[in-house]
């Protein structure tokens, strides 16, 4: 199975080096030198990582062949892919990668069903499933803790405890047919 693990950003310096967006939690496994990668698109590998450092808080690395600015400006938004075993588990108890996410069916605490996973959006602050409702819309729900109470992969579920108007707008629309809303004060008194 392939995973995406980084994305090529802009080069640097010009010896060749390559700043990275890293998109694993195991980078010093998936990114250390030796390691050779597939990329997307396919025609700019694969790579093979010859030295990797962190400058600034940013990671940076050097592939095989590339020795200038020149060729490390032209892999500039390359995706680079590890090949995985599909039955390699994260190291952590509570990490997951996406391909064990997509495709779980969503419940919340009381076995209601909510929908399917179909997409992790990783964002700087949290991830966020994509989970397309029965109806075809979609919601999008934080991957946290207090969201996300359970993850069952051998029941192929996700359970989670929403707040009040994160996956319905029953509690929104309740407000304001109540004359209440959150956004506004009165200030009559």
């Amino acid at each position: 199975m392939q995973l995406v693990v980084a994305r090529i950003g802009r080069a640097h310096g010009i010896k060749g080096e390559v700043t990275v967006e890293v998109r694993t939690d195991e980078p010093e496994l998936r990114l250390a030198p030796g390691a050779v990668l597939a990329t997307d698109p396919a025609s700019a590998g694969p790579l093979t990582i010859e030295t990797g450092r962190v400058h600034s808080g940013r990671l940076l690395l050097r592939f095989e062949g590339v020795k200038d600015r020149t060729g490390a400006e032209a892999l500039r938004n390359t995706l680079l892919i590890a090949e995985i075993d599909p039955e390699e588990l994260p190291e952590g108890e509570d990490e997951y990668y996406d391909h064990q996410l997509i495709d779980l069916d969503v419940v919340t605490e009381d076995g209601t069903e909510v929908g399917r996973i179909t997409e992790i959006s990783h964002l700087p602050s949290q991830d966020l499933f994509i989970v397309e409702r029965p109806d075809g819309s979609e919601v999008m729900i934080p991957f946290v803790g207090e969201i996300v109470t359970e993850i069952d992969l051998e029941e192929q579920k996700a359970v989670i405890a929403p707040p009040p108007g994160l996956i319905d707008d029953q509690a929104v629309g309740d407000e304001v047919a109540d004359g209440r809303s959150s956004s506004s004060r009165d200030d009559s008194a």
